[in-house]
């Protein structure tokens, strides 16, 4: 049996001690949270609990904690000092560098920063919230897990139960079992370290990289091959149990919208599952957890076909990213559960006494680019940061605030958005009009994608799978595309803005810069750019309302027009629309987020328009015989050198960054000639390259996270054969986004 994951033993929220009575009766119902948190003044609790994990989910436990009477320590690496986590704790001990094996699954550290908090009594020793290490032990091994799951007669997926060694290996078991296969690395969780392949080739090629992805995240590089589920549905079954011998299951999560088999939003319920499906996966779930003695929250991960069978995927011992959605329904605090279960207390409810109240829906805001590849990292320093708290039933569950800064080192996660409605169309609007307050700067963020799936009408009527997002975008993601109306109401609200600015600077006090000055005009004639397009505006203007002649069609727009503020709430031809403007000059250079996608037009007056057409234009560069690093990170192998012929398909080189794994593939033809390397400081680099284009084309291979310490994996390869000029990368040097790596010839 295989020893226990360190990682999967630390993301379990941890560490305890001392008891201690509380004083009195609390219980808090929190307006935003959806969850009450209720404490039984005869029940002993812990006195202080170190918390062994980083970023939202820590703050989240440290929330539970305190409304409970109970003292936190927090861990933190050097790079984390400042972090939301640190300075909610009362108290916080650096455990080592930023790397996540120095500091956050160092356990010599620790345990040390435990004897240092006097987080542990002699006596009493150590208690650790979660379940204990046979179920994290056997649960964390897919092939143990698999093979517990059928004597306990939980549904699973046909395949090798066996551990696959060599790649020859795997593509013989791929044919016995008959394409298409998942192959999945044996230690792994949530999705890391696995990968689809339809035949022999692409069988070799995920053996090697789910192997290398396995060994990086896990220490453990087993693999299992199984047959793939196509075009199924990933829900899973959140269960919590006691160590009496109870346990129940708190009902689904819709976990299918995915991208590189990581959850991208979740919902609670499913649209899918009827009355009978749901009580049969539920009950099975609770015999897994029963046969592994299972003692905390645990979530059990099925695929469902489109015909309602479903089948086991993995337990997740730990408290899931998306578990809010599930506290939202049921009015239960999964944390304070895990901490009376912990302490030796039976559970407090009956089978019968779990509700579904409502609908809940989360979407996972990332610091990511979403037009590659769906999501590639995004690092910087979060310049402004406001959260839509302001909105009913809205949950923010996040580690970071203004100021903080998104780095290479760990996962990319701003937030998780929840919304709560009593029906799900109206945790839908609320979660459309929740992304539309949403005031991001500084990073790259995925909010464009996560509103276009939340308002697609596949999402809406519930036709949705792990494959929705490469179905409904086959080329990859391009924002929001604008129908007629709508590019006529950006076009409106971009010249009302121009004109509001313009006036705003004539002014001070509220009074005319210049006393001389010509009566304020109400009549003006401008040309905006969008696009490839130019277009003729007619503006008149009525107090705070502004009549616009778009191509000769009319829009009404009026609004309070705060130009300080991120926001520029509007009414436009009678509809209420949140746009954000994000940035301007005095060129009329506007950049504004309009439906959640950010459109760049040019307001120029009609004089302006005409001289600007004897600008020489900018020549673009030429990026067809170059490549690019599409994210920062670090070169692990460069695989080609001057002077070689390099092949289609022939991997290029290797960059880690946040362990997600993807792959490159040049446009043209080319010769290798020199060797250099071009060092760079991620953090220094990051923000000079964000708006490099990149000339490849971006195959991106699955991959998963683990707990909430993910990072990422980049190959790149190139698409037909040609000669390299010069490469401009080695191993173990770091790059930054759009960073030189290959130059053809």
């Amino acid at each position: 049996m295989a020893a226990p994951s360190l990682s999967s033993l630390l993301n379990r929220v941890q560490l305890t001690i001392k008891y201690v009575s509380l004083q009195s009766r609390c219980c808090a119902l929190h307006s935003k949270a959806q969850y009450s948190t209720v404490y039984n003044p005869s029940e002993q609790t812990f006195d202080k609990i170190l918390i062994a994990n980083r970023g939202e989910i820590a703050c989240r436990v440290i929330k539970t904690c305190k409304k409970m009477g109970i003292q936190t320590v927090a861990i933190h690496s050097d790079v984390d000092t400042n972090a939301v986590h640190v300075k909610m704790a009362d108290e916080a001990l650096c455990v080592g560098p930023a790397p996540t094996n120095k500091s956050y699954l160092n356990m010599d550290a620790i345990m040390d920063a435990i004897r240092a908090t006097g987080a542990q009594a002699a006596a009493e020793g150590i208690s650790f919230i979660g379940p204990d290490t046979h179920a994290i032990q056997a649960m964390g091994d897919k092939i143990e897990s698999k093979l517990i799951a059928q004597a306990a007669k939980v549904n699973v997926i046909p395949g090798y139960d066996g551990v696959v060694k060599t790649a020859e290996e795997a593509v013989k078991i791929a044919k016995d079992i008959g394409y298409p296969v998942m192959i999945k690395a044996s230690a792994g969780g949530g999705g890391k370290g696995m990968r689809i392949a339809w035949n022999d080739e692409e069988t070799r090629e995920g053996f090697r990289l789910s192997s290398q992805e396995a060994a990086s995240s896990f220490g453990d590089d087993r693999l299992l091959i199984e047959k793939y589920i196509d075009n199924p549905r990933h829900i899973e079954i959140q269960v919590l149990a006691d160590k009496h011998g109870n346990a129940l299951w708190l009902n689904e999560r819709e976990c299918s919208i995915q991208r590189r088999n990581q959850k991208v939003v979740e919902e609670a319920p499913s649209t899918f599952l009827d009355i009978v499906t749901r009580q049969a996966m539920g009950d099975q779930a609770v015999q897994l957890a029963k046969a592994v003695q299972y003692s905390s929250a645990g979530t059990v991960e099925f695929l469902v076909d489109s015909k309602k069978n479903f089948y086991f995927l993995e337990m997740n011992t730990r408290l899931q990213v998306e578990h809010p959605i599930t506290e939202c329904i049921t009015g239960l605090d999964l944390v304070e559960q895990m901490i009376r279960v912990a302490k030796g207390y039976q559970l407090q409810h009956k089978q019968e006494d779990i509700p579904i109240n409502g609908w809940a829906i989360e979407s996972r805001v990332y610091a990511e680019d979403p037009y590659k590849s769906f999501g590639l990292p995004s690092i910087g320093r979060l310049s402004q940061y406001q959260e839509p708290l302001n909105l009913t039933n809205v949950r923010v569950d996040t580690g970071i605030q203004e100021g903080s800064e998104i780095s290479i080192y760990y996962d990319p996660m701003i937030s998780k958005l929840i919304t709560y409605g009593a029906t799900r169309a109206e945790a839908l609007a609320r979660m459309e009009d929740a992304l539309d307050h949403y005031v991001i700067r500084g990073v790259t963020h995925n909010i464009p994608l996560l509103r276009e799936i939340i308002t697609h009408p596949r999402f809406i009527s519930g036709d949705i799978s792990t494959n929705f997002l490469p179905e409904i975008y086959p080329d990859g993601f391009k924002g929001h595309q604008l129908e007629v109306d709508e590019r006529m109401e950006l076009l409106a609200s971009a010249g009302a803005l121009y004109i509001t600015a313009q006036l705003r600077s004539q002014k001070v006090l509220d009074n005319l810069r210049v006393s001389t000055t010509p009566t304020e005009c109400s009549h003006w004639e401008l040309c905006v750019e969008m696009g490839e397009g130019r277009h003729t505006l007619e503006i008149t203007k009525s107090g705070n309302v502004y009549t616009v002649e778009v191509d000769g069609v009319k829009v009404e727009v009026s609004g309070q027009w705060n130009l300080a503020s991120p926001l520029l709430p509007l009414v436009i031809n009678g509809t209420k629309r949140m746009l954000q403007c994000l940035s301007r000059d005095a060129s009329g250079r506007i950049v504004l987020q309009y439906l959640g996608t950010s459109f760049k037009v040019r307001v120029l007056s009609k004089l302006a328009a005409e001289l600007n057409s004897y600008m020489p234009e900018k020549v673009p560069e030429d990026t067809s015989s170059i490549l690019r690093s599409p994210m920062p990170g670090t070169v692990v192998a460069v695989s080609i050198k001057p002077g070689d012929t390099v092949a289609e398909g022939q991997e290029i080189c290797v960059i880690e960054a946040m362990k997600m794994q993807n792959s490159l593939t040049a446009v043209k033809q080319a010769k290798v000639t020199t060797v250099e390397l071009l060092l760079s400081s991620v953090t220094q680099f990051v923000h000079r390259f964000k708006s490099v284009l990149l000339s490849q084309q971006c195959k991106q291979l699955p991959y998963t996270l683990w707990g909430s310490l993910t990072f990422s994996c980049s190959t790149v390869y190139v698409s037909s054969a040609f000669q390299i000029k010069s490469v401009h990368c080695k191993p173990g040097e770091t790059v930054g986004e759009g960073d030189l790596l290959v130059e053809l010839e």
